[in-house]
């Protein structure tokens, strides 16, 4: 076949701003082939663009031969291009239709595809992301992205609205962030370097200056694990913010998952629909739990955790069945969290860090940070880890540091629980975990 070009062809529409007002009248639209029918005097094509699908309507006895030719030879997934005009119907299920006047083909496609585009016929997740190209086309995938780019535009907006500042800090840097073996190593210039875990101790070091930020942006973890909610490379949403503790940064957390939640509900309609998923808005406030009631929970469902220990998954799952929703833990042991986090005046083995969960997932993590540049020593030492390779950071406590605290959210996960969507990898674009590095 041969291939046209795009010429001065412009699209005038997406599929899903057509509609019966439209009767009659001209469009251009691009997009793929979904899929053909040939029922001998009419044929019909399927057109998908990011929006949705369109009918195309080919009355072989009263279309150009040339649109006729074109589309002879018509497979799935071919690049094409089509200009016609709109019709009303009672034959489709949106009512209308299209009949073309003018039909390009820019490219063809491989007549076996590794996946049915359509969904029919599933395909298990390792297939599907060795096509991932291809399955990123499918409705299911498109809905999942689309719910994720709202969710995050309503998010910015949100921040935006309080006052916070974007910023944008370093990926490669010269010690641990968080500390910990999960670290990737990179040679820079000859010099020992890491993928940054977090922009923990950028955003600290920046309220001296804009009090008040927010990152989003991708980061990096060494992690072994290999389970539906882990990856090696996440997105994260984190937020500083100076002369605030925990509880403020709290209230600021629950406003923006709450907000979150309620823009999606209203403007992903359709793509909700398309994955057959209901978002239920929250309640405000989140309930909120200390470490020490979660283990007395716990206790009565049988699990036995002693105090000052983590919280293992089985255990979550427990807990997620006694708190089906979003709830804070608070009050947790000083030794279970990262050094910036700070411990309470009144009782030094019990910091300042929460985590909000969502059933047995935890979503986010944050706290108030020390600001006491002698305390972070300590709590560095206590963690085994060696002041020295702080020492770019710490000078920062030398120049007026502020009370502060923050929070990070996890992208992926929020996103799973705003789609329903089990495996962290569906609503990754092109996850990277232990076993994967491409596509």
């Amino acid at each position: 076949m041969d291939l046209d070009s795009i010429g001065d062809w412009v699209r005038t529409h997406y599929s899903s701003h057509l509609s019966s007002e439209l009767d009659g009248e001209a469009v251009t639209l691009f997009g793929w082939v979904q899929d053909v029918r040939d029922l001998g005097g009419i044929r019909f094509v399927i057109l998908q663009d990011r929006e949705g699908t369109i009918q195309i309507t080919i009355p072989k006895k009263r279309v150009a031969p040339a649109v006729l030719a074109k589309t002879d030879a018509l497979q799935k997934r071919f690049s094409v291009g089509v200009k016609g005009n709109v019709k009303k119907t009672n034959m489709t299920p949106r009512g209308i239709e299209i009949i073309p006047t003018a039909f390009k083909v820019f490219n063809e496609a491989s007549e076996q595809l590794p996946i049915d585009i359509t969904g029919k016929t599933p395909a298990n997740i390792e297939v599907r992301l060795d096509a991932r190209p291809l399955d990123l086309t499918q409705p299911s995938s498109l809905a999942t992205f689309k719910i994720q780019h709202i969710a995050l535009d309503a998010i910015r907006s949100f921040l935006f609205a309080k006052d916070f500042i974007e910023i944008h800090s370093p990926r490669i840097i010269a010690s641990a962030t968080e500390g910990g073996a999960e670290l990737f190593c990179v040679d820079y210039f000859g010099q020992k370097a890491y993928l940054a875990q977090s922009p923990q101790l950028y955003k600290e070091e920046l309220m001296l200056s804009f009090e008040k930020v927010f990152e989003v942006g991708p980061f990096f973890r060494a992690e072994e694990s290999h389970t539906r909610r882990h990856l090696s490379e996440f997105t994260s949403i984190d937020i500083e913010q100076a002369f605030s503790n925990a509880d403020d940064v709290m209230n600021l957390l629950e406003k923006v998952i709450h907000h979150a939640c309620v823009v999606v509900k209203e403007k992903c309609v359709v793509e909700l629909s398309n994955l057959d998923y209901t978002i239920e808005v929250p309640t405000l406030p989140f309930k909120r739990l200390t470490y020490t009631k979660v283990l007395d929970d716990l206790k009565t469902q049988g699990i036995t955790i002693p105090w000052g220990e983590d919280i293992h998954t089985e255990a979550y799952r427990v807990l997620g069945d006694i708190y089906p929703f979003f709830y804070f833990i608070t009050d947790w042991p000083t030794s279970t969290k990262a050094f910036y986090i700070k411990p309470r005046d009144d009782n030094p083995e019990v910091c300042e860090g929460f985590d909000l969960m969502w059933r047995y997932i935890e979503l986010v993590s944050g706290g108030t940070r020390i600001s006491d540049k002698n305390q972070l020593i300590h709590r560095l030492v206590e963690k085994n880890l060696n002041p020295d390779s702080f020492k770019c950071h710490l000078q920062a406590y030398d120049y007026g540091m502020p009370p502060h605290a923050g929070w990070a959210i996890g992208l992926e996960r929020l996103t799973m629980i705003l789609t329903g969507k089990k495996n962290i990898r569906e609503v990754t674009l092109y996850p990277r975990d232990r076993v994967r590095l491409t596509p």
